[in-house]
């Protein structure tokens, strides 16, 4: 699987900041196209950052039990937006880093391709709760919707493969 999509953002030289333990954490999700009509639309979410701004993003979260990052992005993929999906291929890894709680995460987020198989578009079934809404986004409108640049260039790669699993 490809990796290192996202660019590293370095620590902060801040001696606070420096001192913080560090917890890594993995979580997977990714794009997931309905091909069913021909309008090729996209199952995305919506959240509430700390400050309180809506960002919408791709659905992703913790693998859980023994679960393979595949199995935890279909699993999460369906709980966050109500989409079943099957994955059609990878579309490689992004990571950041954030500070809460009096630690510092590096989190790693693997990405895949997955073609909608059914379900309904809904947050209803999302147990954590995070996500406040989900929408349909035609694909060629997917990069201008999504608040964070490495999704947007996750979303960028799934136009490219996506004819090659069609």
């Amino acid at each position: 699987m490809p990796s290192a999509i996202g660019a590293h953002v370095a620590p902060a030289p801040h001696p606070v900041q420096a001192a913080l333990p560090t917890v890594e954490e993995v979580s997977a999700g990714g794009v997931v196209v309905d091909t069913s009509d021909g309008e090729l639309r996209v199952a995305i979410i919506a959240r509430l950052n700390r400050g309180g701004r809506l960002e919408w993003c791709l659905p992703k979260g913790h693998p859980e039990g023994k679960e393979n990052n595949e199995e935890a992005a279909v699993r999460e993929i369906a709980e966050e937006t109500g989409i079943e999906g099957n994955v059609l291929a990878p579309l490689g890894s992004i990571d950041y880093w954030f500070t809460v709680s009096g630690h510092r995460v590096h989190k790693t987020v693997h990405h895949f391709l997955l073609q909608a198989t059914g379900g309904k578009l809904t947050i209803e079934n999302d147990p954590d709760q995070e996500a406040i809404d989900a929408a349909w986004v035609p694909l060629q409108d997917l990069a201008r919707k999504l608040s964070f640049p490495n999704e947007r260039r996750i979303a960028d790669l799934a136009r490219e493969v996506l004819p090659e699993h069609l």
